[in-house]
C-alpha cells in the first residue's frame, strides 16, 4: 500500500495540467499544427472569450493581469500566516504560473506557432533589391505626401466600421478571423503606465481584448485600432499587423484613415532608409517628405517622449524583445519595421507578369 501513495495524491488537475502542457509544446513544434489551431480552434475559441469579455466595458485581462501580480506577492504573507511550508507555498504559486502559462497559449499564443507570412499566403520572398527599395521610397513618400489632412478629431464609430469592413475584405486571403460586428477597443487599465513605456495599444490574450492608450493622437488612432485588430483576428507576427492595419486602412475612403497608414509606416520607413542608403542619398530623401508631414511627426514624437519614463520604458523594451524572440519572431521588437519587407513582397507579386 505505500508503494501506491504517491499516486493518491496525484490531483486530477495537475494530470490535466500536464497533458496541456504537453499539447502546447507539441503544437509549438509544428507549423502545421500551429496553422491548424489558428484556423480551427482559435476561431470558436476566440468567440467565446470575446463574448464574454464584452459584457464589460473596462479590460477583463487586464484586472487578470494586475490581480495576478498583486496576489502572487501577497500570497505568501498570507501562507505564512496559515502556517504553510515554504515549499507549499513555491509550489502553488508555481503551479498559478502554469496556469496561466497554459491559458494564454491556449486562448491566443498558439499563433505564435503557425506558419510564416510567406509560407501561408504563397507569396514569394523579395530579396532585398537597391533599385526596387528606392522606387517603394519614391511610391511612399508621394502617398504620404497626397495623402496628408489635418487630423484634429476623429470619429471612433467610424474608424470601428470602416476597419471591420476593411478586414472582412480581406480576411480570406490571409488567413484571419472574420471581425465579428460586437467587438470593440477598450481603454488600458493604467494608461499613464503604458504611455510611460511608449505603448499605444495590445491585444489583451487572456479575453480576446484589444485596448488602445485614451492618450493616443486622433491621426494615430485609426491606424493603432486596425493593428491591434489584426492581433485580435489572429496574427501574432508585429509586422503582419502592421501591414494589415495599413493594407485596412490605405484603402478606405475616409481621409483621415488612409492618411493614418501612411502617417504610422513613417518610422519604419525612416528605420529602414537609414540602414540601407548612403548618408547623402538618405538626407535628399528625406527632404522629400512634405513640411506638413514633418511638422506632425516632430511634434507627434515630442508628445509622446514627454510621456516617456527612460527607466522603466527601457526594462519594458527589453522584456518584450525577450518575449517576442521566445516565441518563434527571431528579429525581437525589430519585427514592427519588417513590414516593410512584407509591403514590397506583396506589391512585387501584384505587379510581377
Amino acid at each position: 500500500m505505500k508503494g501506491t501513495e504517491w499516486i493518491k495524491k496525484i490531483r486530477i488537475r495537475w494530470i490535466i495540467l500536464a497533458a496541456g502542457l504537453v499539447l502546447v509544446w507539441c503544437v509549438q513544434a509544428s507549423p502545421a499544427a500551429g496553422e491548424w489551431y489558428a484556423r480551427n480552434v482559435y476561431p470558436p475559441v476566440s468567440f467565446l472569450l470575446s463574448r464574454f469579455s464584452s459584457l464589460f466595458p473596462f479590460s477583463v485581462g487586464d484586472c487578470l493581469i494586475y490581480g495576478s501580480i498583486i496576489g502572487l506577492c501577497l500570497y505568501p504573507f498570507y501562507a505564512r500566516w496559515r502556517k504553510r511550508r515554504w515549499a507549499v507555498i513555491a509550489g502553488r504559486m508555481a503551479e498559478y504560473l502554469f496556469w496561466i502559462y497554459l491559458w494564454f497559449y491556449l486562448a491566443w499564443g498558439l499563433n505564435y506557432f503557425r506558419k510564416d507570412f510567406f509560407t501561408r499566403t504563397e507569396i514569394p520572398y523579395a530579396a532585398y533589391s537597391a533599385d526596387t527599395f528606392r522606387s517603394f521610397l519614391s511610391a511612399y513618400t508621394d502617398s504620404l505626401n497626397a495623402s496628408f489632412v489635418p487630423v484634429e478629431a476623429i470619429d471612433k464609430a467610424v474608424v470601428a466600421a470602416e476597419t471591420k469592413k476593411g478586414y472582412r475584405e480581406i480576411d480570406g486571403r490571409f488567413g484571419l478571423v472574420r471581425p465579428a460586428g460586437y467587438l470593440r477597443p477598450k481603454p488600458m487599465l493604467i494608461p499613464s503606465l503604458m504611455s510611460g513605456v511608449g505603448v499605444l495599444g495590445y491585444m489583451g490574450p487572456f479575453f480576446t481584448e484589444y485596448n488602445l492608450n485614451p492618450k493616443l493622437l486622433p491621426v494615430q488612432y485609426p491606424f493603432t485600432y486596425a493593428h491591434e485588430m489584426a492581433h485580435v483576428l489572429g496574427i501574432s507576427s508585429e509586422a503582419e499587423a502592421n501591414l494589415y492595419g495599413f493594407l485596412v486602412c490605405a484603402r478606405s475612403e475616409v481621409p483621415e484613415i488612409r492618411f493614418s497608414a501612411y502617417f504610422a509606416l513613417l518610422p519604419y520607413v525612416l528605420g529602414n532608409a537609414y540602414g540601407l542608403l548612403p548618408e547623402e542619398e538618405f538626407n535628399a530623401w528625406k527632404a522629400t517628405i512634405s513640411p506638413e508631414v514633418k511638422d506632425l511627426y516632430n511634434r507627434k514624437t515630442a508628445y509622446w517622449q514627454s510621456l516617456y519614463s527612460p527607466l522603466i520604458g527601457e526594462v519594458q523594451s527589453t522584456a518584450y524583445n525577450w518575449f517576442l524572440k521566445g516565441n518563434n519572431i527571431p528579429s525581437g521588437r525589430k519585427n514592427y519595421s519588417e513590414v516593410v519587407a512584407l509591403l514590397m513582397a506583396l506589391y512585387n507579386n501584384e505587379h510581377r507578369d
